[in-house]
Order: C-alpha cells, then sequence, then structure tokens
C-alpha cells in the first residue's frame, strides 16, 4: 500500500503528544519540516488514461480503465530543498495548487533596483518561467535568480553553481525564509526581554511569569559561562552580547524544528549564518585582545629566537581556525539533526509501505525530542567557547 503525505503527518503527529506539550508550556517545539517542501514532490502521482484503440476492438466498446503512473520520489530532492532556503513559506496544497506565502523579491540589477513578489515566478524553480521585471527577464533556477538570456548560455553545471555565476546574475538582496526567520526571531528577542525588563522594574525582588522563568537561564550564562572563562572583572562588558548569541541561536533552532507557517526555516543550519555569526565572535575576540594576548601571538613567550618566525603564522593561523571551528560546529550539527529525520521520514516512500510508518515515526520522535536537547546544546557551546576565546584575549599574563 503506497502511503499519502497526509496520512504520514497525522500518523507522526498523534505520536508527539508530550512533544506538543512542551511546545504549549514552553513555546518550543520539534517537529520533522515539511513546509518548505512542497506535497508534488514526494507524494505518489495517479492519474487516469484511456486504454487503446486496440483496446477497444478487442473488448468490442470503449472503456476507460485507472492506470497508475507512479513518480519515483526523490529523498536527495526532498532534504535539499528543506535544509536550502527559499523565497517563500509553502504552506499546503489545495486541489493540486500549492499555497504559499510570498516573500518579497528585491534584486540590484542593471537596471537598478528592481521589488516584486516572489509570487511572480509561479513556484516555478526550474528556470523555465520568465519574469519581466522593468524590462529585465529573469529565471529562477533552484532559488538562484538568473537573467534570462545569461542563463540560456549556461551549461548544466554552471547553472548548479550559479552562486558564484556573478555576471549571470542581480545581487539579490530579498527576503527569503531564512532572512524572515533571523528577522522574526530578532523581533521575538527583543518583546521577550523587553517584557522582563518591564516585570523587573515592577518587582526585582520576586519576578514571576516569563521573567522568573528565564532569570536561571540568564543567571547560568553568566555563572557557568562568562565568569569562568572571561573572569568576574570582566565578565560584565560581555554578557549582553554571551546572552545574545545564546538566545538568538536557542530560538533559531527551535524555529527550524517547528513544521508550519512562520516558522520551519533552517537558519541556523546555513553556513553563511554561522559564518556571520563566527565572525562577530572573531571581531569582539580580536578587538578585546590586550597587549598580553598579541605578545603571544608576534612574540611567543619561551621560543627561540630563530623559531619565532615560524611560530608567528602558526598562531595567526591558530587565530582563524577558533572562529572557523564555531561556524562547521553549528552548522554541521543543525543540519545533520535535519537530514536524519527527513531521512527517516523518507524511509515510508522509499519502501513504498505504510506499514513502515510506525517504525519510521517512532525514530523521528526519538530524533526531534533529541534534537530539542540538540538545539539548547548547541547554543550553550556557542556561547561557552566564544566567551573563552574572548577570556583568552582579555587576560592578562604573569611571565615572571
Amino acid at each position: 500500500m503506497e502511503p499519502k503525505l497526509e496520512t504520514v503527518l497525522i500518523m507522526i503527529i498523534s505520536n508527539k503528544p508530550v512533544q506538543y506539550l512542551l511546545v504549549t508550556l514552553l513555546a518550543l517545539t520539534s517537529s520533522v519540516n515539511f513546509a518548505s517542501t512542497p506535497v508534488d514532490s514526494i507524494s505518489v502521482k495517479h492519474e487516469n488514461v484511456e486504454l487503446a484503440e486496440g483496446s477497444h476492438a478487442a473488448s468490442g466498446h470503449g472503456e476507460t480503465v485507472g492506470h497508475e503512473i507512479e513518480k519515483e520520489f526523490n529523498a536527495s530532492e526532498l532534504i535539499n530543498s528543506h535544509i536550502g532556503d527559499s523565497h517563500d513559506f509553502h504552506i499546503a496544497d489545495w486541489d493540486g495548487h500549492p499555497i504559499s506565502f510570498s516573500l518579497p523579491i528585491i534584486l540590484w540589477t542593471n537596471n537598478g533596483l528592481e521589488i516584486f513578489s516572489s509570487e511572480k515566478f509561479h513556484h516555478d524553480n526550474t528556470g523555465e518561467h520568465v519574469v519581466d521585471a522593468n524590462g529585465q527577464k529573469l529565471v529562477r533556477y533552484k532559488e538562484i535568480i538568473f537573467y534570462a538570456d545569461k542563463f540560456e548560455e549556461m551549461t548544466a553545471d554552471q547553472r548548479d553553481n550559479g552562486a558564484f555565476a556573478f555576471d549571470a546574475r542581480p545581487l539579490d538582496f530579498s527576503i527569503t525564509k531564512n532572512v524572515f526567520s533571523m528577522l522574526m526571531s530578532a523581533i521575538i528577542l527583543f518583546f521577550l526581554f523587553f517584557a522582563v525588563a518591564r516585570s523587573y522594574k515592577k518587582n526585582a525582588n520576586a519576578p514571576k511569569g516569563l521573567a522568573g522563568f528565564l532569570e536561571p537561564l540568564v543567571t547560568f550564562v553568566r555563572d557557568e559561562i562568562a565568569v569562568p572563562n572571561i573572569g568576574t572583572k570582566k565578565a560584565g562588558k560581555y554578557m549582553p552580547y554571551l546572552l545574545t548569541i545564546f538566545f538568538f541561536i536557542w530560538i533559531n533552532n527551535l524555529i527550524g524544528l517547528i513544521p508550519f507557517f512562520p516558522f520551519s526555516s533552517n537558519l541556523t543550519g546555513n553556513i553563511y549564518f554561522t559564518f556571520v555569526m563566527a565572525f562577530i565572535t572573531f571581531i569582539v575576540t580580536t578587538l578585546s585582545g590586550n597587549k598580553s594576548y598579541w605578545g603571544h601571538i608576534f612574540n611567543t613567550p619561551g621560543v627561540p629566537v630563530w623559531l619565532a618566525p615560524i611560530m608567528i603564522p602558526v598562531e595567526i593561523i591558530g587565530m582563524l581556525t577558533k572562529p572557523f571551528a564555531l561556524m562547521i560546529r553549528l552548522f554541521a550539527n543543525i543540519t545533520a539533526g535535519h537530514i536524519i529525520i527527513l531521512s527517516l521520514v523518507s524511509l515510508i516512500f522509499i519502501f513504498k509501505s505504510i506499514a513502515v510508518g510506525p517504525v519510521a515515526g517512532a525514530f523521528v520522535l526519538f530524533m526531534s525530542v533529541l534534537e530539542m536537547l540538540v538545539a539548547a546544546l548547541q547554543a550553550y557551546v556557542f556561547t561557552l567557547l566564544s566567551a573563552l576565546f574572548i577570556g583568552q584575549a582579555v587576560e592578562e599574563h604573569d611571565h615572571h
């Protein structure tokens, strides 16, 4: 028996009462993200076709018989569509037509600034539908927007690596799913701590509600991350930054686990996002470096003079590998979790049997709960290592 997506979704959701209870209590949730994946890409197609004229002659009269035409399921396509970015939110399908929330396309083209809705592409992501934007012919291929004439001249390999074909595409400043998620999480973060600040103004001695929930987390970041790694005297200076990255990464990790609009993005599983976050930590660390810190880099204590020219580039490389480790660790862990969950769900369609559903659903539930733990753990690790690197930069060394 071949399962339909709707059946699988109902089955998985019904097996997750504990997880959705946590959603109600903590505004945290975890699940597989189907919102960015069109149902047509993972469901089995059926359509009626008429018999050939030879069958008509054999039977003596015309008949129309249901004939199943199966579209091969592509697990790689499903996974890539989930972990990648897009210009709209796919919400559902109704009567064979996708229902989506279109995001604004903002481009700097050869004719200047162009702004229009992603709805103009009519959900085409293959480069076939051409959009006329003030005289500019544009197409979209795998969520990358190209000039139509340049796109036609490109080979298949060039199209697949089109992110770096800057001469064939306009500058894209669009509000994509990841950008939308980032802005939404920033707004959530602002109102979250604005409400906490108001609560403390009214009653600083006994915070209640949201302030009472967040106070242990703030205290944890201060006492278990900032103070041990930076020191009591200087920890307060970096607490705003550490609290921001901790909650910002945690909230975005959780947003990526909620399977419906306006959530479902994979921001923290995007290498560009983790690069920027790691780069900010690198800038803060570099600007915070004291005389002792730079002395260890350019004049490493205890190293012979003849070895100093070798140690300087080694130390500089060490400076760069620290933020690189931050970037890769967050990206790899979040992306791996999404891939594992989607791979488990894909087993249902690969084996083409709903009997696999309960087994896959149980594993998905286990991985989803584990992903909730990973969401907090990766926020903690990123913040901890950032505090450690900053602490190394501000630490006073005694060489005597």
